[in-house]
């Protein structure tokens, strides 16, 4: 029997945002409602979490993190523990991020530990994980996607302590997207790797699409099989255009049951 999973629209602001950025966070409140009708969460810098998460309190949008270190203390400097993470108001956190995997050189032993540290400090962890232009060509996708699955997510896995956003590294950014069959022939191994792996808790896992999500693809993207939410870039910096996701979110959450 196909779990429900109920969708999640995540938008990972990066470097971006200052104090005022707030205004757009409070559109969004304001847009959503009462009722989001699908999970909506925001990830900002750190140096917003604390204000971000208060503005929330009392709304359907919860705030989640970036990044954090693998340990819960100690002298590294310039890094935030997932504990505290937690106490700033995060209820999650992305780990693995292209970015970090390229620019940071993190590699999937570094994402599975810093998953673990999430599921340690009762954090939600969003494990991404995706090709390259250059491996799509080779015609690796499948087996990179594999391979980041098995190093970089911890066993125990469930869908209350782990999200897998699958992300092609070459359509981040760039406008590119790649098409909805594509996207369902990805989304579909990885439910398969979770399914074994996992048993019954992997149909639980939901499994995010990002790479250039806009409010005039998601209506093509999240209804696609396995496709449980998506994990949203520079659209998520302006609440008019998150919320136009949102509101494909939600239509696709009230079509019938994907499996």
């Amino acid at each position: 029997m196909t779990a429900l999973r109920r969708s999640l629209l995540a938008g990972n602001w990066k470097m971006n945002g200052l104090t005022q950025s707030i205004g757009e966070l409070d559109q969004l409140i304001s847009g959503v409602g009462s009722d989001c009708g699908v999970d909506v969460m925001i990830c900002p810098p750190a140096t917003l979490l604390v204000a971000f998460a208060k503005a929330t309190t009392g709304s359907c949008v919860s705030i989640g993190a970036q990044d954090c270190h693998p340990k819960p203390a100690g002298p590294y400097t310039g890094d935030i523990s997932a504990e505290m993470l937690r106490d700033a108001g995060a209820e999650a956190v992305i780990v693995g991020h292209s970015e970090r995997r390229i620019q940071h050189g993190e590699q999937n032993a570094d994402v599975r530990a810093k998953a673990l540290a999430a599921r340690r400090a009762g954090l939600l962890a969003i494990v991404c994980i995706g090709e390259t232009q250059e491996e799509r060509d080779r015609g690796q996708t499948s087996e990179v996607i594999v391979a980041q699955l098995v190093g970089s997510l911890p066993e125990g896995a469930s869908g209350a302590s782990l999200v897998v956003a699958y992300e092609p590294v070459w359509a981040i950014g760039s406008g590119l997207t790649p098409s909805p069959y594509d996207v369902a022939e990805v989304h579909r191994a990885i439910r398969a790797h979770l399914t074994e792996r996992f048993g019954l808790e992997g149909d639980k896992i939901r499994i995010l699409y990002g790479g250039s999500v806009k409010p005039d693809n998601a209506e093509s993207l999240l209804p696609v099989a396995n496709v449980d939410g998506a994990l949203v870039g520079g659209a998520s910096l302006k609440a008019e255009e998150f919320l136009g996701i949102i509101a494909a979110g939600v239509k696709t959450s009230r079509s019938p049951l994907r499996t």
